[in-house]
């Protein structure tokens, strides 16, 4: 048994380790507790069951950002540029295969490529670019567009959201991130997006793509205008969405970072829009959220194989604690990150301290592709 000090949450700690499905009324008994020590050693010992092998992963890729056009209007992000704004961007095939050929030269075998909601761009040139690059580097994959992404795509194409999909996969895309997904309740998608696809669309995407074989991640971007009972029902609906497909391989948590660095954010931003945030007056949560939350999703989400540490948002230090909070995995080197960044985040580190991130929790580093087959040659 584990030892806790707020007794109440005991047997649900005890029930989660033992391999029982949580309640929603359960996990948010887990959020609504401060006993980071009890819920971090059961979120410990589920991973230690899920993955009793003595490595610990991470993978080597570059976030690819083809254009950060965007028709959606979103209150946390500082990255996108409207139609005709003279910093707005899509990128030619010239610097484009620049920055794949680098992270190829750095041992990546991955490309994430995403971009805004562009309003102009057809599905052919989606199409072409993906074949562009397969053609160049069949060798990469391409874990490309997001759900919003790809539900534009489908509302702009007027095609079927399966013929999309499948015409993208033929073309080159082979997996999806799980990016665009906030928290999967439409009170909370409103609140803080404009022209953005909201909770079912984000989920048919997800299940369309599963349907067709494919594979992709969840994530969950929390701490600003959503409630605890909000947040487990985010993980309700991930947590379905896999008993019903089986095709989700990793969940991913961060926390909401507070956007400063362009000029429509604060007041501007949501005048006249009615139930818009001002989300940079929104407070940051800090790392004992961001543990608890990660510990929790760990013990709700018994249904998806693994949990990435958020170093990128939290730094090495909470990234590798990370690791006895849930986590299997330390994610991606992350050659190039754009969005997370343009907010004012920005935590870099090299693949040395990746790896030494690992060993000194204990485990040895191994790298790993986008389907958590270890890459690197060892045994």
């Amino acid at each position: 048994m584990i030892a806790a000090v707020d007794q109440g949450i005991q047997p649900i700690l005890d029930k989660a380790v033992a391999g029982e499905r949580l309640t929603r009324e359960e996990g948010l008994q887990l959020l609504q507790s401060h006993d980071l020590s009890a819920l971090g050693q059961a979120a410990h010992a589920v991973t230690q069951r899920l993955h009793p092998e003595p490595y610990r992963t991470y993978n080597i890729d570059r976030n690819i950002n083809y254009s950060n056009v965007c028709a959606a209007v979103c209150d946390f992000c500082a990255f996108y540029r409207p139609v005709g704004h003279s910093e707005a961007y899509v990128l030619t095939e010239d610097v484009l295969y620049e920055k794949i050929q680098e992270t190829v030269d750095l041992g990546g075998d991955q490309i994430l490529l995403q971009g805004g909601l562009h309003p102009e761009l057809p599905l052919e040139w989606y199409e072409d670019l993906l074949r562009g690059m397969k053609a160049k580097f069949p060798q990469v994959n391409i874990h490309g567009f997001s759900p919003p992404e790809l539900w534009h795509f489908h509302k702009i194409s007027k095609l079927p959201l399966e013929t999309v999909l499948t015409r993208l996969k033929e073309a080159g895309l082979g997996s999806l991130p799980g990016g665009g997904g906030e928290i999967l309740v439409d009170r909370v998608r409103k609140a803080i997006t404009r022209g953005k696809v909201l909770t079912e669309g984000w989920l048919e995407v997800s299940k369309a793509w599963h349907r067709i074989g494919g594979k992709s991640s969840s994530t969950m971007m929390f701490g600003h205008v959503e409630t605890l009972e909000e947040r487990i029902e985010h993980l309700d609906r991930l947590r379905e969405t896999q008993d019903e497909t089986g095709g989700f391989t990793a969940f991913i948590c961060w926390t909401h970072q507070a956007p400063h660095e362009a000029p429509w954010y604060g007041q501007d931003a949501v005048a006249g829009r009615k139930g818009g945030v001002d989300m940079s007056a929104v407070p940051e949560v800090g790392a004992f959220e961001y543990l608890k939350t990660q510990a929790v999703s760990r013990l709700y989400l018994d249904n998806i194989p693994n949990i990435q540490s958020s170093w990128v948002t939290q730094g090495d230090k909470i990234g590798q604690l990370a690791l006895f909070f849930g986590a299997n995995d330390m994610g991606s080197l992350m050659i190039e990150e754009n969005v997370v960044a343009q907010a004012g985040t920005v935590f870099h580190l090299s693949l040395e301290t990746i790896r030494r991130c690992i060993s000194d929790a204990g485990y040895i580093p191994r790298q790993r592709n986008v389907f958590y087959e270890y890459i690197d040659g060892d045994e």
